[in-house]
């Protein structure tokens, strides 16, 4: 398996990055999407996507299951690319305003088993795999404990995520820094 991350801001130029590299991979593409259209400009963004990728690549919708889709869809003649690790997070959350003052997603056990899941999945898969995830702590401290807490969980998941990937880029103003190429 060889599996990359790729990080980056709010319309930073990682997923195009992400799609340059899977198709460069010469395999077959599946887009693993995280995101729900929950609303029109959502639907909106995702239509935007979907028309911006080329025609031959198929799409599978995972809000959630992530590490099942992983294990069903990775074969070695393919390339995943996920797209993203934080809106999933994101879904994994959903039930964190239900958690009382100080506790931490650990709390929450579909969060729990999903995260773990994953990052016991990603080192096994045959292919390669290409994950995108935003990188949310270059900003200020949010406000709210729930933002806190979706921070924190989003800092350490790509920790987590980059620990396991042999190749990580950084994705800023369009342009790709390697920070790690084993």
């Amino acid at each position: 398996m060889t599996c990359e991350l790729i990080l980056g801001g709010a319309r930073s130029g990682k997923s195009r990055e992400a799609e340059r590299r899977a198709a460069e991979s010469g395999l077959a593409v599946t887009v693993i999407a995280t995101a729900e259209a929950l609303d029109d400009e959502m639907a909106a963004r995702i239509r935007r996507h979907q028309t911006d990728r080329p025609a031959g690549w198929r799409t599978v919708e995972t809000p959630v299951a992530l590490a099942d889709t992983l294990r069903r869809e990775a074969a070695p003649d393919r390339c995943l690319l996920v797209d993203c690790l934080t809106l999933w997070l994101s879904n994994l959350l959903a039930d964190a305003d239900s958690l009382p003052p100080g506790a931490d997603a650990e709390a929450l056990p579909l969060f729990r088993a999903q995260r773990d899941a994953l990052l016991a999945t990603l080192p096994q898969l045959p292919g390669r795999i290409i994950l995108v995830a935003n990188e949310v702590g270059l900003g200020l401290v949010p406000e709210h404990p729930l933002g806190r807490l979706f921070r924190d969980e989003a800092g350490r998941l790509n920790q987590a995520v980059a620990a396991l990937c042999p190749r990580v880029v950084f994705v800023a103003a369009g342009l790709p820094l390697v920070l790690k190429q084993d």
